[in-house]
């Protein structure tokens, strides 16, 4: 399953491309069937409708890149700050993050989500780890966009924990108590990767 919709990715990112590139109107249709195909592919993996992801589709513009998702790992006391998520995979776990937002610094953009998500107030101190999501490796389940995931090991600062709209409990586990995670955010490895570059601060940061 995971080489098909690798397949149907890059055959998004190309009519997408020549959707952005081309003025000729044969050429136009041609992208736009091959983004119906990849849309149906997509549909044909996941159970969703295949008009609800060529509108995904559609709302897309320009060239083609991978979106980017900033996660925190925030520690006290050797234990490592999650937040309980509500609306997607309500009550599972995942480190505090999100989207970055256009005009933001990666850095900016997870001591934001820290906030927004949690109630704490947080310094991004060094990059852990930057992760191309779909890698096997990791073990995510499959999704309609390629995206990196960027890690910070990120200082506490202060403030009081309070809950989101998208999240509720904010707690601190130690690495023997990590509860069940959200799996479309992260995985048990990557927790247990936070954990040892919290014990060597020295490491260089992961990439794939």
């Amino acid at each position: 399953m995971s080489q098909w919709l690798k397949w149907a990715q890059q055959l998004q990112a190309i009519a997408q491309n020549g959707l952005t590139f081309t003025e000729n109107p044969f050429d136009v249709e041609r992208y736009q069937q091959v983004q119906r195909i990849a849309a149906d592919m997509l549909a044909e993996l996941t159970e969703a409708e295949p008009s609800k992801i060529l509108d995904l589709f559609q709302r897309e513009a320009g060239y083609a890149t991978p979106k980017v998702d900033a996660r925190a790992a925030v520690f006290q006391d050797d234990r490592i700050l999650l937040v309980r998520e509500t609306v997607l995979d309500a009550g599972r776990w995942t480190l505090p993050g999100g989207w970055i937002d256009v005009g933001e610094s990666p850095s900016q953009a997870v001591e934001r989500e820290v906030l927004e998500e949690t109630g704490y107030q947080t310094r991004a101190l060094k990059l852990i780890a930057l992760y191309d999501r779909s890698h096997p490796r990791h073990g995510h389940p499959p999704s309609l966009h390629h995206t990196y995931k960027m890690f910070f090991l990120c200082e506490l600062l202060g403030g009081t924990p309070t809950d989101s709209y998208e999240t509720g409990e904010a707690s601190f586990f130690a690495r023997d108590e990590i509860p069940e995670l959200s799996l479309v955010r992260v995985v048990p490895s990557q927790v247990d990767r936070m954990f040892e570059h919290y014990y060597h601060p020295e490491w260089n940061a992961d990439f794939d």
